[in-house]
């Protein structure tokens, strides 16, 4: 679970984790984040993800972290979008377009002004329990006061399946968010005919979450 890692899947395209539409779990549940135009909003492990060009058409101010140049610049190149490129030094690039700026580079070492919103559908999930607590005082320390996280999980017996994605349950985001107010939005309880119930897991749920900081 290392760079390496990550740098490999994205090199031999091994990306199921990338949706090819606007994740429909952020159409839902965006309304009750309660965003105005001038909210700045991060996307943290952003990958090429199309929520990025949903959300730019509602915020002024889109931020991804993504710690491969492959999906960065394929973000840009699909869209037929070309971005400003600025090297920042210790391995970052940013890519700046309109109202998204994407930094490549190490979400650990990336340094940005606090943001007011922050969209999680992938980057939590993605992390190894043992960085999982790292993460979270991360991702908190880049959002103002007052400032709210959406938050996409999965719960399944982790012992059925290896990860990356994770599961990460409530007990668990209770404490990595420990003096935030915690809304539970959704469970989506899969049936018998999901791909991941088919290959043998025995339940499979994914669970949005409002995280007030």
């Amino acid at each position: 679970m290392d760079a390496e890692f990550w740098h490999s899947r994205w090199a031999e395209n091994r990306i199921g984790f990338h949706l090819n539409d606007v994740n429909p779990k952020l159409i839902k549940h965006w309304p009750a984040v309660s965003t105005s135009r001038d909210d700045s909003v991060l996307v943290p492990m952003c990958g090429k993800s199309l929520d990025m060009t949903w959300l730019a058409e509602k915020h002024n101010k889109v931020i991804g972290i993504e710690l491969s140049d492959i999906a960065v610049r394929a973000f840009f190149s699909e869209l037929f979008y070309i971005p400003t490129v600025t090297s920042l030094g210790n391995g970052q690039t940013m890519y700046e377009l309109d109202e998204i700026t994407i930094y490549c580079g190490d979400f650990f070492s990336t340094q940005i002004d606090p943001v007011d919103v922050v969209y999680d559908r992938a980057a939590l999930i993605a992390m190894p329990e043992p960085m999982r607590l790292m993460y979270a005082e991360c991702l908190l320390s880049m959002v103002k006061a007052g400032g709210r996280i959406l938050l996409i999980t999965l719960d399944y017996p982790q012992a059925e399946m290896d990860g990356p994605p994770f599961s990460v349950t409530q007990n668990e985001i209770e404490m990595l968010f420990k003096g935030c107010k915690i809304t539970a939005l959704e469970r989506d309880e899969a049936d018998e005919s999901h791909p991941r119930r088919q290959r043998g897991l025995s339940r499979f749920a994914e669970e949005a979450w409002l995280i007030e900081v």
